[in-house]
């Protein structure tokens, strides 16, 4: 895409996410009922009508690219294994967020290129915060109805570091190891909005060691990197998108001045200098990773074979556990031991 399209597009873009913004005030500043999931968590009408002006909208834009959104139905979910681009959606980040009406909720849109995410919208209408990016492009913040300006992440090695953390989620692990990194100042904000305080250099660093889905961190990733930071897994590598199944995000710690080795600090050691041998693991977890997907996808293919070989299968689904767990212990490895 030429540059002159890129920023046409991601002002459309703009433009879609506001009118998703509107449908959810005007739910919000009413009396609404809740439902929830099947995981648990709640579901509002503002999820749902920000989920449908989304939809409508990307589709009408060009080049027509599919769409997946944290509300999307099934067919789509299991059919985004074979898109090369495609819009990822999370309609209303921060539902709890919304429901307990701190105005700590967003709009995330992402164009997904080639597995990384490229272009980014997060969209605060409570608090009538805008940040829009692009690879290619850079950052912008716009507030109420000021110009939007561009944003760059914080190269100054604040002190204390500013941590934002999540307001809903319970996270030991970083209440643990934060501890450990000398002056801080830990400030727990809802949906994408750490992320982009990150993005214009509010804050310094953002450790998450808890659950969290592509939906939630893609848009704010695309910003965050279009402003001059960084959004990486436990093993130093950049997060990406539609590469497996599931959607459930590695650890990860996102950050801004990429001069600061943030990373070191978060492996496990005795509080002594932290030396290559531990990464020593990191091909063998990338050999396990790459093994996984493609018992995952062996898995499917037999589902969907007619002449279902249940003995294969069987043993597939084994293998597939038996790796898991090889993953998950070198990748505790590199997790700070909360129940030290």
């Amino acid at each position: 895409m030429t540059f002159r399209f890129k920023n046409n597009l991601l002002e459309e873009v703009i433009e879609i996410a506001r009118t998703a913004s509107k449908s959810i005030m005007e739910i919000y500043e009413k009396d609404f009922a809740i439902e929830l999931k099947n995981d648990g968590s709640p579901l509002t009408k503002a999820d749902q009508s920000s989920h449908h002006i989304i939809q409508e909208g990307l589709t009408n834009l060009k080049p027509h690219l599919p769409v997946l959104s944290e509300e999307s139905p099934e067919k789509e979910v299991r059919d985004r294994r074979n898109w090369k681009s495609y819009w990822l959606v999370d309609p209303l980040d921060g539902t709890k967020e919304f429901v307990k009406r701190n105005g700590e909720f967003t709009v995330n849109i992402a164009l997904v290129e080639g597995n990384r995410a490229t272009l980014g919208v997060v969209l605060a209408p409570a608090l009538q915060i805008e940040y829009s990016g692009s690879i290619e492009l850079g950052a912008w913040r716009r507030y109420k109805n000021q110009d939007k300006i561009k944003i760059n992440t914080s190269l100054v090695q604040n002190q204390p570091i500013r941590i934002v953390g999540s307001r809903s989620h319970t996270d030991a692990a970083l209440d643990k190891h934060i501890k450990t990194l000398g002056d801080y100042q830990l400030k727990k904000i809802g949906s994408s909005i750490k992320t982009c305080y990150i993005a214009d250099g509010q804050a310094d660093l953002y450790p998450r060691f808890g659950p969290t889905s592509e939906w939630d961190t893609a848009a704010a990733q695309a910003i965050l990197e279009s402003a001059g930071g960084s959004m990486i897994d436990l093993f130093g590598q950049p997060l990406r998108y539609n590469t497996k199944n599931d959607f459930l995000n590695p650890n990860f710690i996102a950050f801004g001045n990429p001069n600061l080795n943030w990373l070191q600090s978060f492996v496990k050691n005795s509080g002594k200098k932290v030396e290559t041998e531990a990464f020593k693991n990191v091909e063998k977890l990338k050999a396990l990773r790459v093994a996984y997907q493609d018992l995952d996808q062996a898995i499917s293919r037999i589902k969907n074979d007619p002449d279902l070989d249940q003995i294969m299968l069987k043993r597939l689904k084994k293998r597939k556990l038996l790796v898991k767990g090889m993953i998950a212990r070198l990748e505790s490895d590199l997790i700070p031991d909360i129940n030290a």
